[in-house]
This record gives structure tokens, C-alpha cells and sequence, in this order.
């Protein structure tokens, strides 16, 4: 049952740029998502890598924005490549009239260790920013320079929660007024220290036979998860100023729930509560019951203990309805985008919903009878979708829950 919900507290979602390792646009990230195909390959060896074999998700080229003032596109650092291609695409996509003269757009950019990413790049290019870090400036800034956004300009992190805590926070800026629309989202990419520092806290999967079988969310036989890189970015708008323009409405972002485990700085909390909270707190703030959730794009990133915990906290906060809603981690396929994971399965929910097609979590070969849920093994499954629910967990126990619903 879908109850009545405020018009004015729905954000319409009428831009959309991604750049991942399944494509550069949302219809090549539907079709890849979709069809079952990894992003996961075997990726040259970086200081600080493991032995042996090495996977990972990476984006094979980023496109050059169609935005004024990129004519240097190719001379930037990966990291701000990857932010500034699929923030340009989304208002390029939301059309000129989104962000015509006058409007009070926003943006704000989810991404964790930022300047560490920064400067760890340019280090082992021979640089010397990480000795003169007064240099740097926030990437949030240069990407509003060259957008020519003039509003409020942030940067949130919350580990693997970040870029949908951006995605929270700019609908709570338009729900307050002060924006008219907002540019959100977030990305990451794939760093040696970060490689590094995931591998030995034993998160990442050891495997080194195939790299397309190596994510396996919720499979028995799980080991860590595979890191991956890209952005995606959407343009947040009042539901009533969209439909004056007459602008493609891809959906809207109805719900929002938030909490945190208080438990450990990197191991999930066994205790389902908190996460379940966030759902359920989400849920509320859409209007929407368990019953009427038509798919749920878990956070699960094929961590033994975290798996686990979701399928724990997805049947505390559903209750009786978690046998009769389908539940995909696209990580399987996309990797883990970190920073921008939680953007990135907005994106595969909107996917859904346009589709009309949950898809799958490839890999799942033999569920763990710890995460029995109704799950989507190797192949997509046709439904009709009109509610999406999209979970991410972040290191530190930040716990956010995101709810997508078709355009009305």
C-alpha cells in the first residue's frame, strides 16, 4: 500500500549522468546491469599490491564532457575526470531550462578521503602536493566553478554511505527552499592505498582464478569484495517546477532513513537494529508499507560478516513481506564504487523501474542460509517496479536507506 505523500517533499530526479565500470550513460547501465555482465577484470599490479593476481572494476575511458570550459578535460586528475564527466552529463541531460538564469542550483558532492586520494596520485606521478597541501582547494568548488554553479557548494562523506547521504541532503535542501534544484551524487576510483589498506583488513576477495566470478554478494562461498571506480550525479528538482518545463521525470527520491550502528570504525554490526531503523525510517518518510516495496538493490558487497547483517536487517524492517520482495546487489557486477556506490545503485534502481526488471546478483551460485532472502541469482527477473528501495552501509556504522518511486 502506497500512502498519500506531500507532493512538495518529492524530488523529482530529471537529470542523470554515470560513468562506471558498466558504461557511460544510464541506458548502457541499464543494458549491462540488465544482461548479467561483469565490469570485473584482471588490472596491472599498483605500489603497495598484493601478490599474485589483482581485480578489480575499472572505468575503461572516461568521455570528455559537452560542457563549456573542458577544453583541458584531458590534462585533470582521474578523481576530478571522474566527477566532472558525470556531473556535467546530468544537467546536460535535465536539458538548459533546468538550470536557466535565475535558477538557485546546489551541489553537493559525496566522497571520502579526498585529498588523500589527491595526493597519493600525484605523489606517485613525482608531485609534491601531499608536502604543500595548501595548494589544494576542494574538489566541490572546482566542479561548481566550471558548472557555473553559484548556490550552496558541500562535500559529505560517509565512507560507502557517501554519495547518498548527498543525494539526502540536497532533497532537504529543496524540501527547506533553499534551492531550486540541486546537482548531487559522488564517485571514487581505484588507488593504490586504498587497494592496499581494504586487502589487508581482509575485506577484499582473495580469489585469483576469474575475475567476473570473483564478487559474490550473498553466495556461500563469498570472500570480500572487489574495489571498483566511477561517478554518478542527478539533478534534483521540485516535482511541480519539472512538470512546468515539461522535463523527462526519470523518477522520484520519496524516502529517506538514516542511522548509525556505533559499533566498530570498520566491522558491521552484528545487530541488525540500526540498519533496520534506517530502512524503516525511509519507509515512513515515503508513505510507503513494507508490502508496497517492489525491489530492494542491497548494499551487499559480498563481505562474509555484512552479508549477513543486511539479510538480517532487510527481514527485521519488511517483516513478513522480505519472502515476497526482491533483493540484488549489482556489486556483483559493478564492483564496489565505494564513495560513489550508493549513487551508482540509484542508478541501477531507476534501471528497474524504467525496465520493468530487477536485476540480478550474478555469481550467486549457492545462497548462505544466513542471507535467505528472496533473491535474483544470474539472470534478471521481469516485474513490474514502481518502488525501489536502495540500501548503503558505510564504514564507521553509518547506515542510509533510500527510497525511489516511479514518476506519478
Amino acid at each position: 500500500m502506497v500512502a498519500h505523500h506531500e507532493a512538495s517533499r518529492a524530488a523529482a530526479i530529471t537529470g542523470v549522468g554515470v560513468v562506471s565500470p558498466l558504461g557511460a550513460s544510464f541506458a548502457a547501465v541499464a543494458d549491462e546491469l540488465l544482461a548479467g555482465r561483469s565490469g570485473v577484470r584482471e588490472i596491472a599490479a599498483a605500489a603497495g599490491a598484493r601478490a599474485g593476481r589483482q581485480f578489480a572494476a575499472p572505468v575503461v575511458e572516461v568521455p570528455v564532457p559537452a560542457w563549456p570550459g573542458c577544453a583541458d578535460f584531458a590534462e585533470l586528475g582521474r578523481l576530478e575526470q571522474l566527477c566532472l564527466a558525470p556531473s556535467a552529463a546530468a544537467l546536460v541531460d535535465a536539458g538548459p531550462a533546468a538550470v536557466s538564469a535565475g535558477t538557485r542550483l546546489g551541489i553537493v558532492l559525496g566522497i571520502g578521503a579526498e585529498h588523500l586520494k589527491a595526493w597519493e596520485l600525484d605523489f606517485l606521478a613525482g608531485g609534491r602536493r601531499v608536502f604543500e597541501p595548501r595548494r589544494d582547494d576542494t574538489l566541490v568548488h572546482r566542479l561548481a566553478r566550471r558548472l557555473g554553479i553559484a548556490g550552496p557548494a558541500v562535500t559529505v562523506a560517509a565512507a560507502c554511505a557517501s554519495s547518498g547521504y548527498a543525494l539526502a541532503l540536497g532533497r532537504a535542501w529543496l524540501e527547506a527552499g533553499q534551492v531550486d534544484a540541486c546537482l548531487v551524487g559522488g564517485c571514487d576510483i581505484l588507488s593504490p592505498t586504498a587497494i592496499a589498506a581494504f586487502h589487508n583488513l581482509r575485506a577484499l576477495s582473495r580469489r585469483c582464478d576469474d575475475p567476473a566470478r570473483a564478487s559474490r554478494p550473498f553466495d556461500r562461498d563469498r570472500d570480500g569484495f572487489v574495489m571498483g571506480e566511477g561517478g554518478a550525479f542527478f539533478l534534483l528538482e521540485h516535482r511541480a517546477a519539472a512538470a512546468r518545463r515539461g522535463a523527462r521525470v526519470y523518477g522520484e527520491l520519496v524516502g529517506v532513513g538514516m542511522s548509525s550502528d556505533a559499533h566498530h570504525m570498520v566491522a558491521p554490526c552484528g545487530d541488525p537494529r540500526e540498519a533496520a531503523r534506517a530502512i524503516s525510517t525511509a519507509l515512513a518518510d515515503a508513505g510507503i508499507e513494507p508490502a508496497g516495496v517492489d525491489y530492494v538493490n542491497a548494499h551487499a558487497a559480498g563481505t562474509p560478516v555484512g552479508d549477513a547483517a543486511e539479510a538480517g536487517a532487510i527481514r527485521l524492517a519488511f517483516g513478513a513481506a522480505a519472502d515476497a520482495i526482491p533483493v540484488s546487489s549489482t556489486k556483483s557486477m559493478s564492483g564496489h564504487l565505494v564513495s560513489g556506490a550508493a549513487a551508482f545503485e540509484a542508478v541501477a534502481c531507476l534501471a528497474a523501474i524504467h525496465r520493468n526488471t530487477v536485476p540480478p546478483t550474478i555469481n550467486l551460485d549457492a545462497v548462505d542460509p544466513a542471507c535467505a532472502l528472496d533473491h535474483v541469482p544470474h539472470v534478471a527477473r521481469r516485474r513490474r517496479v514502481d518502488v525501489a528501495v536502495s540500501n548503503s552501509f558505510g564504514f564507521g556504522g553509518a547506515n542510509l536507506c533510500l527510497v525511489i518511486r516511479r514518476a506519478a
